[in-house]
């Protein structure tokens, strides 16, 4: 309980500063996610095997600098009777929480300088998460963000996030795991 209450006080002193910049840019997302638990070192192994029982996805997001921003994210998800964790098959239900906030850095206009409807970016943050177990994570991970409208006031976000439990050894399901989002984003 002590862990939670430091990282929401930490969450809130760098989303508080982070406000007060006058130009800075504000987005909400909304969309779903899946969690890939199997004990693998990939990313993308078994998909249909992932968790994706209740895949809520939410986040606000502000510019902080040119290219650099903070987001604070929330998502819920669930496993089910007969899914896999870390090769263990579960006999009961587990509801997934998670709080992560991340710094990110959009570097696709280095890559494509006249494509500004395109965004690639790279993350790393800590998190907060529960399964049948609360523990913190360490994050990195990385995604696209692809512009609907010249605006750039709606657009659609993929994203895979790798997250490493801090007390991995003996924290039971509330392990390393990797979560992937899909997400419409909006300028606020």
């Amino acid at each position: 309980m002590k862990k939670l209450i430091l990282l929401l006080i930490l969450v809130s002193f760098s989303l508080s500063s982070s406000a007060q910049r006058s130009d800075s840019e504000w987005f909400a997302s909304v969309g779903i996610n899946a969690i890939n638990s199997l004990g693998t070192q990939s990313p993308i192994n078994s998909p249909g095997d992932w968790a994706n029982g209740l895949p809520i996805s939410l986040g606000i997001e502000v510019g902080w600098t040119s290219g650099l921003s903070i987001e604070q994210s929330l998502t819920l998800n669930k496993f089910a009777e007969g899914d896999e964790i870390d090769g263990v098959e579960l006999d009961d239900d587990f509801a997934y929480t998670s709080f992560d906030t991340h710094v990110k850095y959009y570097f696709g206009k280095h890559i494509f300088p006249k494509a500004d409807w395109l965004d690639f970016y790279g993350n790393a943050g800590i998190g907060i998460f529960a399964i049948d177990d609360t523990n913190i994570s360490a994050n990195i991970g990385g995604g696209v963000l692809v512009w609907l409208n010249r605006r750039q006031t709606i657009g659609i976000r993929a994203q895979a996030i790798a997250k490493f439990a801090l007390n991995h050894k003996d924290s039971g399901l509330a392990n390393n795991h990797y979560q992937t989002h899909l997400q419409l984003v909006f300028a606020l």
